[in-house]
């Protein structure tokens, strides 16, 4: 349905009013999605009232603190990796010898500076992601304010390097041996379709990868305004003692297929995010009109400018959930068990023993790819409307014969693989595909 042109007119001008008015930066700080005075329903908040009720110790200092978290929230140490580019906002206490870690699962992630503060994200399945610090000096102090939601996070993480929503990232940045990032230089954001040569700027890497060179586990200069870096010593380096005492920290890697899993993963995540906010807001704004219009209202996008959000907001996600552009690894490519042995390990797997996390590391992530957060919370609560066109889409190209051809680069085995597994692990995928 098209609107007459004085409906828009007149649209346009009550909009440019109330952002004249002072209304907040961000789309998703304004309703219906309400972003910072919305409370989540996340992890965070059941660690918050154990805590509050004195049901839960997390430890006498900020290592024991940190591992307690890690255990609530079923984050695998083995998941570490480490950062030493100045890129947080805790950045007066990062340097090449005293790195920032990282740890993660599907749903939640946890940065700490040794004697630092612990920062935490978790997943909304609405709002996406919410951003917690805890202080352990704060904690063993017994403040009520020791894990708290934190705005100060959104100063990057609310839209500066992932535009439009609270986002989660990882970026790669030419750094000098301080930690300092040559941003003169360029900065990446990394997802899917980043080349393995442009990666990791900024990070330890441990694990092999053959003859192909990446940007970790090196420090660059510049000289009269030239970048003058050798990435040679950084390639394949299995042990990070000669950088820093590992023994700080909870592993003793910084495993490069974490990494990639890591990578794939918040950029999947931030397309979850990207879509539902938006699809809510069009709804949202699709009600407002028909209540202005006295129109029926609908849950189903009526007007030109609801379907396209939902349709170019589906095609996006099946891109990302099938992997496509997804850039070419390297022969040679090997990480460590211990990550590998607990990324598997919360598989779901058909009768034959097939799953989405099962790693490839042979040209691509994964051998059947399609992202495990179909799985997710995320994904489930996705406005329906969305979802159908997303299943239609994903149909189209998981069938056997007359497949989409967007998705060529997927063999008919693989398609098949894909297509069993989220019929045999799924009810609602079940039912649907």
């Amino acid at each position: 349905m098209r609107l007459p042109l004085s409906i828009m007119v007149a649209l346009s001008i009550f909009l440019t009013g109330a952002f004249a008015r002072g209304q907040p930066s961000e789309d998703y700080e304004r309703p219906p999605i309400s972003y910072s005075s919305s409370k989540p329903k996340d992890a965070i908040a059941r660690l918050q009232a154990q805590l509050a009720a004195g049901q839960l110790s997390l430890g006498h200092d900020d290592r024991e603190i940190l591992q307690t978290l890690l255990r609530e929230l079923r984050i695998p140490p083995e998941s570490q990796v480490l950062v030493y580019s100045k890129t947080s906002f805790q950045r007066q206490r990062i340097r090449p010898e005293h790195p920032r870690a990282l740890y993660f699962n599907e749903t939640a992630y946890v940065g700490w500076v040794p004697s630092g503060l612990i920062e935490i994200v978790d997943i909304d399945p609405v709002l996406g992601p919410v951003f917690y610090s805890l202080n352990p000096g704060a904690y063993l102090t017994n403040s009520p304010r020791a894990l708290a939601r934190d705005s100060n996070c959104l100063q990057c993480h609310g839209g500066t390097f992932v535009r439009g929503i609270p986002g989660i990232f990882t970026r790669s940045v030419f750094t000098d041996d301080s930690g300092d990032p040559l941003l003169r230089q360029g900065s990446l954001v990394v997802d899917i379709s980043t080349p393995f040569t442009n990666r990791w700027g900024g990070w330890y890497v441990t694990g092999r990868h053959g003859n192909t060179l990446h940007r970790g586990n090196v420090f660059a200069q510049e000289i009269n305004d030239q970048l003058k870096v050798d990435f040679r010593p950084g390639a394949n380096v299995t042990n990070l003692s000669v950088f820093f005492d590992i023994g700080q920290y909870l592993t003793n890697t910084s495993d490069i297929v974490a990494l990639l899993v890591l990578e794939q993963q918040t950029d999947m995540q931030n397309i979850l995010t990207k879509a539902s906010l938006n699809c809510r807001r069009m709804l949202d704004y699709q009600e407002n009109l028909q209540r202005a219009f006295k129109e029926p209202l609908t849950q189903e996008p009526s007007y030109d400018s609801v379907k396209s959000v939902f349709e170019s907001s589906a095609l996006e996600l099946v891109d990302h959930l099938l992997f496509k552009d997804e850039a070419d690894l390297p022969p040679g490519l090997e990480g460590s068990d211990g990550f590998q042995q607990a990324f598997k390990a919360g598989a779901v797997r058909t009768s034959g023993g097939l799953s989405l996390k099962d790693l490839s590391l042979r040209g691509h992530l994964f051998n059947n790819r399609c992202s495990y957060l179909i799985y997710s919370a995320a994904f489930r609560l996705l406005p329906e409307p969305l979802k159908h066109r997303v299943f239609d889409r994903l149909s189209h190209a998981l069938r056997p014969i007359d497949s989409d051809p967007r998705y060529a680069y997927l063999p008919a085995d693989e398609r098949a693989r894909i297509l069993e597994i989220l019929r045999q692990t799924d009810d609602e995928l079940k039912n649907r595909l």
